[in-house]
C-alpha cells in the first residue's frame, strides 16, 4: 500500500472518529446532528455539482439509502445522548460488516473464506471485551448499537449497486440531502427551532464538514490503493474513536475495552481483505 494511500486512509479514519466525538460531546446531540447534516449538504453542494453525473437509474437506490441514512443518524444521535461512544461506536461499526457478510452468504449465495470466519470471531471477542458479557434488559448500548449496525449494513448493500449510476460525490450529496432536511425539520418540530440555533457553533460546522471530508479522503485513498486495503486501514477509526472517547469525553475506557476495540478493528479488516 503506497504511503500516500495509507496516509489518506488513516486520515479518513481519524476524521470519521472526530465527527462522532464532536456530536457525542454536544449538549444536545440531536440538534447538533441536524445542524451538522445541513452544513454538510450545503458546503459540499458546489463540489458535487462540479463533478455531477447522475443516471436516472440511481433514484430507487437513493430512496432506499436515504431512508436508512435518516434512521441511522436519528439512532446515532439518540445513542450518544444515552450511552457511551466508546461502546456504541465499536459495536455498531464492528457488527455492520458481519451483517453484510451474513446477508451475502445466506441471501445472495456469496462464497466465504476462513479469513472472514476468523474476522467474525475477532469481532465477537472484541464486542465482549468492549461492553462485557452481562446483558441488562433495556441496555441502551445494545438497544441503539445493533439497529445502527443494521442501518449501516443496509445502506452499504444498497450503495454497492447504486454507486454505479452516479459519480461518488454526487451520489453522496443526493443520498444525504433528504435525510438532512427531514431530520432537521423533525428536530425543529419536536424540540423547537431555538434548539437548532443553540447548536450552531464551530464544533457542529467542523462535524458537518468532516462527514463528507472523511468520504473524500477514502476516495483519495482508493485512487492509490486497492479497495480491500483501504477498507482495512479505514477501520482503525474504531480504535481512534475509543481512545478519543477516553481523552475528550472522559469516558471510563478501561484497558479491556481498548483491547476489544483493537480486536473489532482487526476482525473487520480481515473481513474486508477477503
Amino acid at each position: 500500500m503506497p504511503g500516500t494511500a495509507l496516509a489518506f486512509a488513516l486520515a479518513a479514519a481519524f476524521v470519521h472518529a472526530l465527527w462522532n466525538i464532536l456530536l457525542a460531546r454536544a449538549r444536545d446531540p440531536e440538534a447538533a446532528t441536524a445542524v451538522a447534516l445541513v452544513v454538510a449538504v450545503v458546503a459540499f453542494a458546489p463540489v458535487a455539482a462540479a463533478v455531477w453525473d447522475v443516471d436516472a437509474r440511481v433514484w430507487p437506490f437513493l430512496v432506499g439509502t436515504g431512508a436508512f441514512e435518516l434512521l441511522y443518524f436519528a439512532l446515532l444521535a439518540g445513542a450518544y445522548r444515552r450511552a457511551h461512544l466508546s461502546v456504541v461506536y465499536p459495536l455498531a461499526r464492528g457488527t455492520a460488516p458481519v451483517l453484510v457478510l451474513l446477508v451475502g452468504v445466506v441471501a445472495l449465495g456469496a462464497a466465504t473464506s476462513w479469513r472472514q470466519g476468523a474476522g467474525v470471531m475477532l469481532v465477537a471477542a472484541g464486542v465482549l471485551l468492549v461492553r462485557g458479557a452481562r446483558v441488562r434488559a433495556g441496555a441502551p448500548d445494545l438497544l441503539f448499537s445493533l439497529p445502527i449496525a443494521g442501518c449501516i449494513a443496509a445502506y452499504t448493500l444498497i450503495d454497492k449497486h447504486g454507486i454505479r449510476y452516479a459519480t461518488p460525490l454526487a451520489y453522496l450529496e443526493l443520498s444525504m440531502l433528504v435525510p438532512a432536511i427531514a431530520y432537521a425539520a423533525a428536530v425543529a418540530a419536536v424540540q423547537g427551532r431555538p434548539s437548532l440555533r443553540a447548536e450552531v457553533n464551530a464544533s457542529t460546522f467542523v462535524a458537518g464538514l468532516a462527514t463528507f471530508g472523511a468520504y473524500a479522503l477514502v476516495l483519495a485513498a482508493l485512487q492509490r490503493a486497492s479497495a480491500a486495503s483501504v477498507a482495512a486501514v479505514r477501520e482503525t477509526s474504531v480504535v481512534i474513536a475509543t481512545a478519543l472517547a477516553a481523552a475528550v469525553l472522559k469516558e471510563p475506557v478501561r484497558p479491556a475495552r481498548l483491547v476489544g476495540a483493537v480486536l473489532v478493528a482487526g476482525g473487520v479488516a480481515l473481513i474486508s481483505l477477503t
